[in-house]
């Protein structure tokens, strides 16, 4: 991560618990509206909205189902994509997965994962990069928080999920009900009602699920 990025992350988010999942501390905007303003203003750049400075209803879900489910990571190797704080990759690696590769398109996201994992004493590979046209490598399980919100994005999502689902990986996504998720590619695993940041959500609970994607085509034989 670069130092820039580092002290950015820094200067304009708190290290506090997670509001469902307080077992891990994250680098957290207090006031989501003034960070939202400044990265879109004096500190513009060609960089992503900052989703990493907030722990979202789809990643908080999904952390909090791996924490209650170690045994879906122990073990194993994960794969957290989007992973904006690494709030989901930090889980799976508190819960024992072999290894945790925590993939951003944002700089600053980079540095957040990288920031957040020390502080929670946990190991996370955080790497900058678009992997949707690709492939999960040697990953044993695919995590995905909140990745449906745009029409765009939940098409490149759908086709990189369905490929590692293919290739033998289980693929588990946390959603507070976006718009573009595809739900009949997937079976609900748990459901909760988790608390979001009124400013952005415009709500302060989010009932969200978890879902595992199937990777047959849906009415396929079974």
């Amino acid at each position: 991560m670069s130092d820039l990025s580092a002290a950015f992350v820094r200067l304009h988010a708190r290290l506090a618990p997670v509001a469902f999942v307080p077992e891990v501390r994250l680098h957290q905007a207090d006031e989501p509206i003034g960070l939202w303003e400044l990265t879109e203003g004096q500190f513009r750049s060609a960089q992503p909205p900052p989703f990493w400075a907030f722990a979202w209803a789809g990643g908080q879900a999904l952390a909090r189902y791996v924490t209650d489910h170690p045994e879906l990571v122990t073990g194993r190797r994960v794969l957290d994509l989007a992973s904006g704080s690494g709030l989901v990759a930090i889980a799976a690696a508190r819960a024992g997965a072999t290894a945790v590769r925590a993939v951003e398109v944002d700089e600053r996201a980079v540095a957040a994962v990288a920031l957040n994992a020390e502080a929670n004493g946990v190991r996370v590979d955080a790497e900058l990069g678009d992997i949707l046209d690709g492939d999960a490598g040697d990953a044993e399980v695919v995590l995905a928080g909140d990745v449906f919100y745009s029409e765009a994005m939940a098409r490149r999502m759908l086709r990189f999920l369905l490929r590692a689902a293919r290739s033998g990986a289980r693929v588990l996504v946390g959603d507070p009900g976006r718009a573009f998720l595809p739900r009949e590619r997937f079976h609900e695993l748990a459901g909760y009602d988790v608390p979001v940041p009124e400013a952005l959500e415009s709500v302060r609970v989010k009932h969200t699920t978890v879902w595992e994607l199937d990777p047959a085509p849906p009415g396929a034989a079974r």
